[in-house]
């Protein structure tokens, strides 16, 4: 994760936050046009990110589940005024683009798949977000007809040669899509904290919930191969996880979704 300090506090801070950041280094790690984030390198350490008015509350509900089964940050303000702040602690550890996991592709691959299948396993009762399935295809639906056509991150668009044949890929096979695991939302390797290749917990969860493992698997497999620059990973992930659950055509399904945003 790349920092930059900053020379002064970012403007707007609550007041309830502000004896987090007093005399401590801040720094810039955005890495989304979203939303800012800034770590605080004060005691153990702290996050706070700052977006749009009410756009971080399903995060700050969810990063509250995942902490309450230790997998994740500890929240300790989610404030939304003019705009929504959320501060949680920093979990211990080094995100996956850190040197000494990239250094080991193989290792990492299997270690991010094993500890998804672990997540996909974990008792889903009374997580705030019971139905992500539907809202992550009412998203895409909406996407569709506003023309959020995005192929930035998908060179090839996975084959599909416009968004009328992606969507209508989409249409036909979307009931394949269930709410049955809990699902990180965002399974990407600046996401996923290790400590010494022991799983310490997940950030950004603000698109998880219950739903569809694919959606976790698409983006486990599109992370290895945004970041490592190959794509001789993506059998490995499919076995290391469990080709028992793993259906490549659905992940073609996720596929055609995702080309919307």
């Amino acid at each position: 994760m790349k920092k930059t300090l900053l020379n002064t506090i970012p403007n707007g801070i609550p007041h309830d936050i502000q004896r987090f950041v007093s005399a401590a280094n801040i720094y810039d790690t955005s890495c989304s046009p979203e939303a800012n984030v800034y770590f605080i390198d004060k005691g153990k350490g702290y996050y706070l990110k700052c977006s749009d008015r009410g756009m971080l509350e399903k995060e700050s509900r969810m990063t509250e589940y995942f902490h309450a089964k230790g997998l994740g940050a500890k929240v300790l303000h989610y404030i939304s005024d003019d705009r929504d702040w959320l501060l949680t602690s920093a979990v211990t550890g080094e995100d996956c683009l850190h040197e000494k996991y990239l250094m080991n592709p193989k290792r990492l691959c299997d270690t991010m798949a094993y500890e998804l299948r672990k997540l996909h396993e974990t008792d889903y009762t009374g997580c705030p977000v019971a139905d992500r399935t539907a809202e992550y295809l009412a998203e895409v639906e909406k996407n569709y007809w506003t023309g959020n056509y995005d192929k930035s991150h998908f060179p090839d668009s996975f084959g599909y040669r416009s968004a009328k044949e992606a969507y209508d890929f989409l249409t036909a096979g979307k009931d394949a899509l269930q709410s049955k695991v809990l699902l990180h939302g965002d399974y990407c390797l600046p996401n996923i904290i290790l400590n010494n290749w022991k799983l310490s917990g997940f950030i950004d969860v603000g698109n998880g919930g219950v739903g569809d493992r694919h959606i976790d698997i698409f983006w486990g497999v599109w992370t290895l191969w945004f970041n490592l620059k190959t794509d001789k990973y993506y059998a490995r992930f499919l076995d290391a996880y469990g080709r028992d659950k793993a259906d490549e055509s659905v992940l073609k399904i996720v596929a055609a979704a995702e080309v919307f945003g």
